[in-house]
């Protein structure tokens, strides 16, 4: 998660072969509700939308091809998310996270922490 500046706000570490969607709400709910949240295919589901919704916070998640009756997103405000985007390739302009070279999580944590503390003081 980020702010509008693509300062890292709430870092959760998962495992390789899940998906991140299944920390969303975690994440989330770490969080005071936001005006809107912006997020990939990857986060499309009902439920998140339907969590999103009651907590006063307009979702911006394009829907998956396979939804027979898709829902409405605002595309101007999809655009933002590039902000994630070049966030995570600032944090991988980082060799050691970039490549993992850490095998134990809390110590790639412990880099990845470090990392955003940067990013937070050079923006």
């Amino acid at each position: 998660m980020t702010d509008d500046l693509g300062r890292p706000l709430v870092i959760a570490l998962s495992l390789g072969q899940t998906s991140d969607f299944r920390l969303a709400k975690q994440c989330l709910a770490a969080l005071p509700p936001a005006q809107e949240v912006i997020a990939d295919k990857g986060y499309d589901s009902n439920k998140l939308r339907n969590w999103l919704r009651q907590r006063g916070t307009e979702p911006v998640i394009p829907p998956r091809t396979c939804h027979k009756n898709p829902p409405h997103f605002d595309r101007t405000k999809y655009r933002l998310r590039n902000i994630v985007e070049r966030t995570f390739c600032r944090m991988k302009d980082f060799r050691r996270i970039a490549t993992r070279y850490d095998k134990l999580a809390k110590t790639y944590m412990a880099a990845i922490c470090i990392v955003a503390t940067l990013i937070w003081w050079l923006n």
